[in-house]
Order: structure tokens, then C-alpha cells, then sequence
């Protein structure tokens, strides 16, 4: 879970924040034994993460795949994409399914975005096409080394 904005939250939403941050129960009914932690039932749970989504307090609820694992791949792309038409670039951009992330960084490279493709080749053609439509390069930047760095928000 990602939080957005420093907006205030109840007891309840930043024990729910908190709590599955650190994991998320893989069983039958997932959201039911979550929400015993809270003495809640499951749809009470589901409300609380769909309204914490819906105000903007969370950008994303959802699992984090290691997608090499799995025989996929992915990379990190920057590109250097003019003010006037950063908003028209940042739509082509998104409109790829293979795009995870997307954001706008105050840098001589001002787009940032991750890339996760089922192949190598379907990567580079991601990378070809949004080039193509943009008319700006995307400097693609595999990973070399990988490092696991566990980082929760307390809120």
C-alpha cells in the first residue's frame, strides 16, 4: 500500500495501513481472516481499503510480484519530455499495460516509469512503440544487481 497524501486518517484506517503493509493472508477467504486482526468482518475491510483508495490516501492495494520469477521482465525507463507536452506523453505512456508505475520528477529526466513485459522482446517493442507515438527517446535501464530493501510506512 502506498500512501498519498498526509491527510487525516481514524484509528481503525491506519491499523489497517500498518497491519497489511507486513502482509496479507494467502488462504480461501483472504479479506475475512484479515479483517479478524481487526475485529471486523471482510466487508467492513473492504470498504475501509476502497474508501481509503477512493480519498486518494492509498495510490494502490495489491499484491508485488516478482515478475522474473514468474519468466517476465521488467526495467526501469526514464525520458526527457518537454513541459508542453509532458501531459499528452504521460497518456501514451499509461495507456500501456506494461506500464507499472509512472512519475513526473523535477529532473532533466522528468519521467520515470517501470516497465514489465513477458518478455524481453515484448519490452523493447513497448519501448519502440512508446517512441514512436511520442517522438521522444526512453533511455531503458535494466537492473544489474538486486537489492531487497523492506520499506513500511507507519502512519
Amino acid at each position: 500500500m502506498i500512501l498519498r497524501e498526509n491527510r487525516p486518517v481514524d484509528e481503525l484506517d491506519r491499523q489497517i495501513i500498518n497491519v497489511l503493509q507486513g502482509g496479507f493472508p494467502v488462504c480461501e477467504h483472504p479479506f475475512a481472516a484479515a479483517a479478524e486482526q481487526f475485529n471486523i468482518d471482510a466487508i467492513s475491510l473492504i470498504t475501509h481499503i476502497e474508501t481509503l483508495l477512493e480519498q486518494g490516501l492509498l495510490t494502490r492495494f495489491g499484491p508485488l510480484f516478482n515478475l522474473e520469477k514468474l519468466g517476465g521482465v521488467y526495467s526501469l525507463a526514464a525520458m526527457k519530455v518537454p513541459a508542453d507536452v509532458f501531459e499528452n506523453t504521460a497518456a501514451v505512456v499509461n495507456s500501456f499495460p506494461e506500464v507499472a508505475h509512472n512519475y513526473e520528477r523535477d529532473h532533466e529526466f522528468n519521467m520515470w516509469f517501470v516497465l514489465a513485459a513477458d518478455s524481453g522482446e515484448r519490452l523493447e517493442q513497448v519501448i519502440d512503440e512508446i517512441e514512436k507515438s511520442t517522438g521522444i527517446h526512453v533511455y531503458n535501464m535494466p537492473r544489474v544487481r538486486e537489492y531487497f530493501v523492506e520499506l513500511k510506512f507507519h502512519v
